[in-house]
């Protein structure tokens, strides 16, 4: 059995920053610009100015088709992201979309 791919969005808000944390997510803002986020594996945190809420974008493979364990385990990522910049956070919510079950639209000729 194949894995399954999914992409999932967890959003949260950032919780009790303080002066330093707030400086250094408003220094490396540029590096987390929705525009330029790619989808990987290990995810990536998007944030706006000033920094109050945060998407983290990732890539979660399975071997079952779940959508609720991938956003757990998307969830699990993200505060463990968070986490290693020391970064407190409201509760996470996930949206995940199984890019398997994805139906591409070809353009007709």
């Amino acid at each position: 059995m194949s894995d399954r791919t999914y992409r999932v969005i967890v959003r949260g808000t950032f919780a009790d920053l303080d002066e330093a944390q707030r400086a250094t997510l408003i220094e490396h803002a540029a590096e987390h610009d929705l525009l330029s986020a790619p989808l990987t594996d290990e995810g990536t945190l998007v944030y706006d100015l000033p920094p109050r809420t945060f998407t983290y974008r990732c890539v979660v493979r399975q071997p079952e088709a779940d959508e609720a364990a991938a956003a757990r385990q998307a969830c699990d990522r993200a505060a463990a992201a968070l986490a290693g910049r020391g970064i407190r956070h409201s509760e996470l919510r996930a949206t995940a979309t199984s890019l398997d079950d994805m139906k591409i639209r070809r353009p007709r000729r």
